[in-house]
């Protein structure tokens, strides 16, 4: 997804929580939140994240599942979360005057992400879990791997390390294997959830997750496979999947039955995909369609609690795709809904003794004291608070 780095100055930050905003902006979450308020939260978010959830240069850079370690847990965190968390520490390079503090952690990220990789005997991909020797392996998730891809695309742009750019189209060349070419399934197409046998499921996430990374990867270097993939497989979503204006059902079985459940990071994702398909394109009808979905997927997440019983993480992608857009097409609903989102995750959901995020089981709603904190949810707030504070739009 596409960052936009800005950098400004920020005040010291400290554990201990203290809020630098006005009242107003504690009850609002608008423009009138400072700058240095998004840095200092994005700060001592990441600072717990680190202090708490990462394992540390001896544990090769990983991180925990969540802390605290119960007796039967992975001693490591799964792929994702870890995504996540590089996908966190980018963001945390990119931050207004304080950013290149975090460039050697960026760095060592993307190693350690590597260690998930295995070659599958001709099948290469990201496993869910580490491989031998660290780990028992896993199966590759073709959304996991989209994530990954994305986030190499990120490190490359803050970056402009080639290396960066060649890990991003081996992992476009892993997630294309996905897409399912059977014409007589129902609604013909879409992408496979996981590479395996038994894959029943073809799900908006990986299928618009995948077309965001061919579209980028067009945006970059204007290769004409990676753009027809990200028009194919967008324009799957948007015929087997769409609801209704910027609402996404989650997937289609191959006999015909569809889970409606409906995701926030699934309207993100149709919506950067449009937005950066009209960039490289040039072509209205894929803005025109970002702005449709942008407007209807706000009308419903904006009501009541769904945002707030979302998984944080999966805001953490709605946020950002909406920032692509505003970059194009700005309405300041955009970043007003986020940092709404923000202010009140802030005050509810964080537990001021140690700095970390608690969520219920589905990694959203209310503060659950007694929970396990997660890498995955923590990671999600740090790219939340530093993609407020890097967008004054």
């Amino acid at each position: 997804m596409v960052k936009t780095p800005v950098r400004a100055a920020l005040a010291l930050a400290v554990l201990s929580g203290a809020l630098w905003a006005s009242p107003a902006a504690a009850a609002g979450g608008d423009r009138t939140t400072p700058a240095a308020t998004w840095t200092h939260r994005a700060e001592v978010t990441y600072d717990a994240l680190q202090q708490h959830l990462y394992q540390g240069p001896r544990a090769h850079g990983l991180y925990l599942e969540k802390t605290p370690l119960k007796e039967g847990e992975n001693p490591h965190s799964y792929l994702w979360p870890l995504r996540e968390a590089a996908a966190a520490t980018v963001d945390m390079s990119e931050l207004p005057g304080v950013g290149s503090r975090y460039d050697r952690d960026a760095a060592e990220r993307f190693s350690t992400l590597r260690l998930y990789f295995d070659p599958r005997d001709g099948r290469p991909g990201y496993d869910s879990y580490l491989p031998a020797p660290l780990g028992q392996g896993g199966d590759v998730f073709y959304d996991d791997n989209a994530v990954v891809g994305l986030s190499f695309l990120d490190q490359y742009r803050a970056t402009g390390e080639k290396a960066y750019l060649r890990r991003a189209r081996e992992t476009y060349e892993i997630v294309s294997r996905g897409w399912d070419e059977d014409p007589a399934k129902p609604c013909p197409g879409g992408m496979h959830w996981v590479d395996s046998p038994g894959n029943t499921m073809r799900a908006a996430n990986v299928t618009g997750l995948a077309a965001q990374l061919a579209a980028e990867l067009h945006a970059i270097d204007h290769d004409a496979a990676s753009l027809a993939s990200a028009k194919r497989w967008y324009a799957w979503n948007w015929s087997c999947l769409r609801r209704s204006p910027g609402l996404y059902e989650n997937s289609r079985d191959d006999d015909g039955t569809v889970n409606t459940t409906l995701w926030s990071y699934n309207s993100g994702a149709m919506i950067g995909t449009a937005t950066t398909l009209y960039r490289a394109t040039g072509d209205r009808s894929y803005l025109d369609r970002a702005v449709e979905d942008a407007q209807g997927s706000l009308a419903y997440w904006k009501e009541g609690d769904r945002l707030h019983d979302q998984p944080a993480i999966f805001n953490a992608f709605y946020f950002d795709n909406l920032r692509i857009l505003d970059e194009v097409r700005p309405d300041p609903a955009y970043r007003s809904t986020a940092a709404t989102y923000a202010e009140r995750t802030w005050r509810e959901n964080r537990t001021a003794s140690d700095g970390l995020f608690r969520f219920q089981p589905s990694g959203g709603g209310d503060h659950a004291p007694e929970a396990q904190a997660e890498t995955l949810e923590q990671s999600a707030m740090v790219q939340i608070f530093a993609g407020l504070a890097s967008d004054r739009s």
